[in-house]
């Protein structure tokens, strides 16, 4: 791999000495990928349990949607979807549980249940509250680039150069989160594969993966089912799985530390390969 880091976490350490699998929980009526299969808590925790039985190291579960257009819920209703399966799935799995927010109400509330770390698809703007939340709990933080606010980030995406300016935000919100409390070995960074980048923008980013990585945090790439793949290959959202892999198999050799994934059971068989070819692992 690109180095031997390790996400310490409040329920057991993650060793990134292979690609590492997160696996996608979406407690949401209006996901993208899954059209709310999983909403409400039996049917999340169900999914929950499948997805670390197919070889998730961690889950991801979020109870908003940051697909480009989404509304913003009430911080309430979010909290309300997901702590209950944090609850629940704390009590019968080991592995991390990572809540997918941007609210400091709902990290707050998931992290008292249970939850490991926290994934803020905002970077920190959306809750600028929730950098405390997380500095005093001490777990880690994946900071994701996006141009904000969701309702608008697809309208026309613009940058000067998109590797070297996603590099330079992602720098200065790691800047921001250390300096107000958040440690350097807490941090965890992602592109935002999707999230108010055209098809040629996604493209670049995969290509930067290596200076991405030259940052020296760990990596974390979501390209699951992404409209990127449906403009490469013309497949729906559901039929999107083997682009899918072929992102996932160039993240995996390039060293990307964690890959965000819906199909855990078949992305796990795709690092597997890579990291035994390209990584000896």
């Amino acid at each position: 791999m690109a180095g031997t880091l390790i996400l310490e976490t409040p329920h057991g350490d993650l060793h990134l000495d292979r690609t590492r699998l997160m696996g996608v929980l979406n407690v949401t009526p209006d996901s993208f990928s899954d059209g709310g299969r999983f909403f409400g808590t039996e049917n999340a925790v169900r999914q929950g349990l499948a997805l670390v039985e197919a070889g998730a190291d961690i889950l991801d579960i979020g109870g908003q949607s940051t697909r480009p257009g989404s509304v913003r819920v009430d911080a309430d209703e979010e909290a309300l979807r997901v702590v209950p399966v944090i609850r629940a799935l704390r009590e019968r799995i080991k592995i991390p549980i990572s809540v997918d927010t941007y609210s400091a109400q709902v990290a707050g509330e998931a992290l008292e249940a249970g939850a490991s770390m926290v994934n803020d698809v905002s970077a920190l703007r959306a809750d600028p509250e929730l950098v405390r939340v997380v500095a005093k709990a001490k777990v880690p933080l994946v900071l994701m680039h996006a141009l904000w606010p969701p309702e608008t980030m697809q309208d026309d995406p613009t940058y000067v150069d998109v590797v070297e300016d996603v590099i330079s935000f992602l720098e200065e919100r790691a800047r921001w989160a250390m300096a107000h409390g958040v440690s350097r070995e807490k941090i965890a960074i992602d592109p935002g594969i999707g999230f108010g980048k055209n098809l040629e923008h996604n493209l670049e980013l995969f290509r930067g993966l290596p200076q991405l990585l030259g940052l020296g945090y760990p990596l974390v790439v979501g390209p699951s089912r992404k409209r990127f793949l449906g403009a490469l290959t013309g497949k729906p959202v559901e039929q999107r799985e083997w682009g899918t892999a072929g992102a996932v198999a160039l993240c995996a050799a390039f060293g990307a530390h964690v890959v965000r994934v819906h199909n855990v059971e078949a992305m796990r068989d795709v690092v597997r390969v890579v990291d035994a070819i390209v990584w000896q692992v």
